[in-house]
């Protein structure tokens, strides 16, 4: 096959997307369990993962698919997985996993209208929430949202990048919309993306899988000729069980830290009209689309209205929102679901200006002339 050399303008559907954007990334094998409305990221990559080198396996079941990412990424290879909401809860424990042995992978959810198998074919913001909070313990999450085709892809890249550099779990919340839609994007040339691969240990070095002196340590491929264990129990910097409780302290401490000190490099977000806005819409996701339209519109019928999208769900950009009081009395929060984002945002503007919600949960996009109506209301 002859790979792509120089920037190409496709008509690309938000799945096709992530799995391009995954494969630009390095990622080289794949495990999951089919799942609307994430099946093409599959279907994708069973066709374009042999084309590049790469592996795809089907597995029996959404558990067996992340248990062999991380078997795969342990063993080498950049691993990614696909699936959707009720998937995504029998994923949690082996996420889990993943976290606490620093095991970097990439897991997408195309978010649909739920609980349980709810509707399918439904578009909804419903799994905010469960992205931060769905496996136990105190465990540090990055997880993007995009809301176009383009950046998915961008944001696919970027998650394997954080993966790689961190050793870290990372999640890309794409959403029903978003997933299915389809745009005319330019495709980067691969020579102009920045690919990031995980720091290797050293031939012939006492290999410390997890150093107390190290933010990330390097990784070593099982096979490479390194003595290691991996647990996902509290351990020693050999990999091994420890109920020491100042070892686990700092550990747990060191798993949020190296997250919490690349906050600059993980939030992304955009904006505008903030300056003047007596009222900012803040939003993600597919809910961004119609939120923009909503605030263009507003603003053309003269009213003080700002635009302010997070790509990054976690870590929540609680400085960036707090920053929005310094005009707006008001920030309105659209979102697909009954209200999860909503409350993030209360705790970052800590009672400095009214926090007010425009929901919709049925299994139809939000549109902007609801959201307009909303904006109305509450100028």
């Amino acid at each position: 096959m002859i790979l792509q050399k120089k920037p190409e303008s496709r008509l690309m559907q938000g799945n096709e997307a992530c799995a391009e954007g995954a494969i630009a990334a390095g990622a080289n094998f794949y495990a999951g369990y089919p799942i609307t409305p994430s099946t093409e990221i599959a279907e994708i990559a069973a066709r374009r993962l042999p084309e590049t080198g790469g592996r795809f396996i089907q597995m029996e079941d959404e558990i067996g698919g992340m248990a062999a990412v991380i078997g795969a990424a342990i063993g080498g290879a950049k691993a990614f997985t696909a699936t959707s909401g009720p998937g995504f809860s029998l994923k949690q424990e082996n996420i889990g996993y993943a976290i606490m042995a620093e095991i970097p992978c990439v897991i997408v959810n195309v978010q649909r209208l739920g609980p349980s198998t709810g509707v399918a074919t439904a578009p909804a913001q419903g799994d905010v929430m469960q992205a931060r909070w769905g496996t136990h313990g105190d465990h540090p999450v990055i997880a993007f949202s995009p809301s176009s085709v383009r950046e998915t892809f961008d944001l696919t890249v970027k998650a394997f990048n954080l993966s790689e550099k961190l050793r870290q779990p990372v999640i890309i919340l794409l959403d029903e919309i978003v997933g299915h839609m389809r745009e005319n994007i330019i495709v980067p040339a691969p020579e102009s993306l920045e690919i990031v691969n995980r720091e290797r240990p050293a031939d012939g070095v006492d290999y410390k899988p997890y150093a107390d002196d190290r933010e990330v340590s390097p990784l070593a491929s099982f096979g490479d000729g390194h003595f290691f264990n991996i647990t996902g129990l509290f351990h020693d910097e050999q990999g091994f069980p420890t109920t020491d409780p100042i070892r686990v302290k700092n550990q747990l401490l060191r798993l949020h830290q190296k997250v919490e000190n690349h906050r600059d490099e993980i939030i992304i977000t955009e904006e505008f009209g903030t300056e003047d806005a007596v009222l900012t819409v803040v939003c993600y996701g597919c809910s961004a689309r119609s939120a923009r339209q909503a605030v263009k519109l507003a603003r053309e019928e003269g009213l003080p209205v700002g635009f302010f999208r997070t790509a990054t769900i976690w870590p929540f950009p609680y400085e960036k929102i707090a920053a929005l009081t310094r005009s707006a009395r008001t920030l309105l929060v659209p979102e697909m679901n009954m209200g999860q984002l909503i409350a993030e945002v209360e705790r970052a503007v800590k009672g400095r200006a009214e926090v007010a919600g425009a929901n919709r949960f049925d299994g139809e996009l939000i549109t902007p002339q609801e959201i307009l109506v909303r904006i109305k209301e509450l100028i």
